[in-house]
């Protein structure tokens, strides 16, 4: 199993997500793009919120917390699709994006486009918000326009019945939903309850 971790914007917990994943499907790791806060990176995260993962190198490592491409160009290098490869494992595989799917690596390329190249299914976090609807949908949308299967569309914490209803019933049946708790604190003992509590359903 593989699976790409992507969301439907910054800021809703795909690290998170992606750590409970981890210790649920004794998978190991890969943050292909990381912009900023090399000091404590995802992977240092993953690493100190579950058992004994093994996290491969980031292809890209920018100083600045921004956008790839504002990254990337601040430090006068350009991102390249061809530059990444996905690590070889025998071991089940998170690979976590960096924000949502139109984040841009350069001028011209996507994290879609990384997902489409890499030809990994994909796992989409949604959290609850005013507007967490029309972003769910818009990215199930990009993902559908470029044949990139939604494996699992992943709801973290809680969610009015009437949201749910209306993001669920856009996703086909080949899609799984990952159910995450809400996680109380980032920690190992956290994460690991949530990996315990965590749902997967179909339509």
């Amino acid at each position: 199993m593989k699976l790409f971790i992507t969301g439907i914007g910054t800021e809703i917990g795909k690290t998170v997500c992606s750590a409970v994943l981890v210790q649920y499907f004794k998978a190991d790791y890969w943050k292909p793009v990381q912009s900023g806060d090399l000091h404590y990176t995802d992977s240092h995260k993953i690493e100190a919120w579950t058992d004994s993962t093994k996290c491969y190198p980031e292809t890209c490592r920018l100083k600045l917390a921004a956008s790839p491409h504002q990254s990337a160009r601040a430090e006068n290098v350009q991102i390249n699709l061809d530059d990444f490869q996905l690590p070889e494992t025998d071991r089940p595989l998170i690979v976590e994006g960096a924000g949502g799917l139109l984040v841009p690596l350069s001028d011209n390329s996507f994290m879609i486009d990384l997902i489409e190249k890499l030809n990994l299914p994909a796992g989409l976090v949604v959290r609850n918000y005013l507007g967490c609807i029309n972003h769910s949908l818009l990215s199930i949308t990009a993902l559908r326009q470029r044949n990139i299967k939604l494996e699992y569309l992943i709801l973290n914490g809680s969610f009015p019945e009437d949201t749910e209803r209306v993001i669920c019933g856009f996703i086909g049946k080949e899609t799984k939903i990952i159910r995450i708790p809400e996680v109380e604190s980032t920690d190992k003992k956290y994460i690991k309850a949530a990996a315990k509590q965590l749902t997967i359903t179909k339509l």
